[in-house]
């Protein structure tokens, strides 16, 4: 393999999530202190939003490494559940049996689980990954674990990590309570230009030798505009360059190398794929993000008029008149969320497409690699 061949210990930029190669953007370092401050005091909700590939899996994989033993963990991945099924797997994460048990049952031998660990000083948090698939159902299902709690603190501290369309679902008035016990909430952008260059190096020298490779003028702008700062797609063209360059038998990725890589790689480009947030131009992202910001601006007017119906005491007509406002507004809100869900089936089947031909190319490199001389 080329590891050798450039003096590296390991793969420098492997797509496998792995708290040693982790870059402390300025992001991704107030994420971390976040987390570890908020889990640390015990705080009930916290939550952090990114994009896809832009390390919320690696963060939370360091997380886990610097909890104290003394703090139980239950991680839930598969959000795509039902009601019981959450239940289920949130109790088989802590080691609670499950076999033959109903809800009732599951949520019993939960509670007594955490009580058990408040008397013997020691604390429970759940982790939940890819929460934007979570329902406002079982969101509100999962506010309701927290209510668990002693006079002084929380029985169960809980983690929501997920894309920014679970800012959107978060946004709904019948989550309002939920709302208002986020201690804690963060969200990881991609990363800048220089740090893109910085989070290049930082792994080459993770990986045993940050002079194994040198990049010609205008490579890490071409990495920049290609990525746009995802460390995903970073990882991904820059481990193809490698291969290229080793076929080669070179150390030096020049610019013409890299614009032929990327073109191999054109359908990863941010402009083309559903899932980025970084598209500049008037694209299907910046759609998105307007019919989501006025979804969430309706909520906030939704509330506001509930709010002066539910305290207003007198005058008939003018009580009247707001619920006419509210009807309208109602009205406006649900053609507004049935677009947006409209927009967002069309980009998940888009995001099933990208991740097919992320199989299908490293199936393809996997065949390359076997074909080099060992």
């Amino acid at each position: 393999m080329y590891t050798s061949f450039f003096g590296f210990t390991c793969k420098p930029f492997q797509l496998t999530p792995d708290p040693e190669f982790l870059f402390l953007s300025r992001v991704h370092k107030r994420a971390l202190t976040y987390l570890n401050y908020g889990i640390g005091e015990n705080f009930g909700f916290i939550l952090v939003t990114g994009e896809i590939g832009t390390g919320k899996t690696t963060i939370i994989r360091t997380l886990l490494k610097q909890i104290p033993q003394e703090i139980r963990i239950a991680r839930i991945n598969n959000t795509k559940v039902t009601s019981e099924q959450l239940i289920s797997m949130i109790n088989e994460d802590f080691g609670i049996d499950t076999k033959g048990k109903d809800k009732t049952q599951m949520l019993s031998e939960l509670t007594d689980f955490l009580i058990h660990l408040y008397g013997t000083r020691e604390r429970a948090v759940l982790i939940i990954d890819e929460a934007q698939n979570l329902s406002p159902d079982l969101l509100e299902e999962i506010r309701l674990l927290s209510n668990l709690e002693t006079d002084k603190s929380k029985l169960l501290q809980i983690v929501l990590i997920g894309q920014p369309e679970l800012d959107v679902t978060l946004s709904r008035a019948e989550l309002e309570q939920l709302r208002q016990r986020i201690a804690f909430r963060t969200h990881i952008s991609p990363l800048s230009r220089e740090e893109t260059e910085a989070y290049i190096r930082h792994r080459l020298k993770v990986a045993g030798n940050e002079d194994g490779v040198s990049f010609d003028e205008g490579v890490m702008d071409a990495i920049y505009d290609f990525s746009q700062g995802t460390p995903r797609l970073i990882n991904v063209l820059c481990e193809f360059s490698l291969l290229s360059v080793f076929v080669d038998e070179k150390r030096e990725i020049d610019l013409s190398l890299i614009r032929e890589v990327i073109s191999d790689l054109a359908y990863e480009r941010p402009g083309t794929r559903a899932s980025s947030s970084t598209d500049k131009t008037p694209g299907e992202q910046d759609i998105l993000k307007k019919m989501k910001d006025t979804v969430m601006r309706f909520h906030a007017r939704l509330r506001n008029l509930e709010a002066a119906v539910f305290e207003m005491q007198s005058g008939t007509d003018f009580r009247n008149e707001l619920k006419k406002q509210l009807t309208v507004v109602g009205a406006e809100l649900q053609k507004k969320e049935d677009e947006l869900l409209k927009r967002e089936y069309e980009l998940l089947e888009k995001e099933e497409f990208l991740k097919k031909k992320e199989e299908s190319i490293r199936e393809t490199y996997e065949q390359n690699v076997r074909r080099l001389p060992s």
